[in-house]
């Protein structure tokens, strides 16, 4: 995969709460140079953000409570790349199945929060995502939320074994039920990359 990432490169790990840490040490080993962001005025100058895993109700939370939600979403529609793993997932989605959170509404899915089991059912599998090529992609689903809805403009990239799609994109947006940060493969990682500077 040939990656045009310049020295100015810029992506944001929403870092409110959930595994994005995990995310930026990903980020490095690509050699991408990132930010932890907190406050909406980070937002200015990145060309992608990732929105981690953690728990779903409070990230949505603490986007609303630090005053996120509306810079978040005029950001998006000015072009800036965003990326939901699992929570993160939940978070962009158009609708949820589920009552709570009030998601964002970025991204045209209705997503179903803990599709998979609580976190004893969690499980490992492997994805063919032909978008970064072979072999499988290794992938963790903890309590994980599982697409039920797609609009038109949405692409599927990977279904899990029931035919539910896993991670799927929209334009410059990209959501993935599992987490692709706590595994060594980057693939997923350098694909956002390009996403952000497309």
């Amino acid at each position: 995969m040939q990656l045009a990432a310049g020295e100015n490169t810029m992506i944001g790990v929403l870092a409110v709460q959930g595994d994005f840490l995990e995310h930026i040490k990903m980020l490095s080993r690509i050699g991408v140079d990132s930010k932890e962001i907190r406050l909406p005025e980070q937002l200015d100058g990145l060309d992608g953000l990732i929105i981690p895993g953690g728990e779903s109700t409070t990230i949505v939370q603490l986007i609303d409570i630090y005053e996120f939600r509306d810079c978040l979403i005029e950001s998006v529609s000015n072009g800036l790349a965003v990326w939901g793993t699992c929570a993160g997932m939940i978070a962009i989605a158009k609708s949820l199945t589920d009552s709570r959170p009030k998601p964002l509404g970025l991204m045209d899915i209705e997503v179903t929060r803990n599709a998979f089991g609580r976190q004893v059912d969690s499980f490992e599998t492997y994805l063919n995502i032909a978008e970064i090529g072979n072999p499988d992609l290794h992938a963790v689903f903890i309590r994980a939320p599982k697409v039920i809805k797609t609009g038109t403009q949405v692409q599927v990239l990977a279904r899990s074994e029931d035919g539910s799609p896993v991670a799927v994109r929209e334009k410059k947006m990209l959501a993935t039920s599992f987490h692709p940060e706590l595994t060594d493969d980057t693939r997923l990682h350098k694909l956002f990359l390009d996403m952000s500077l497309s």
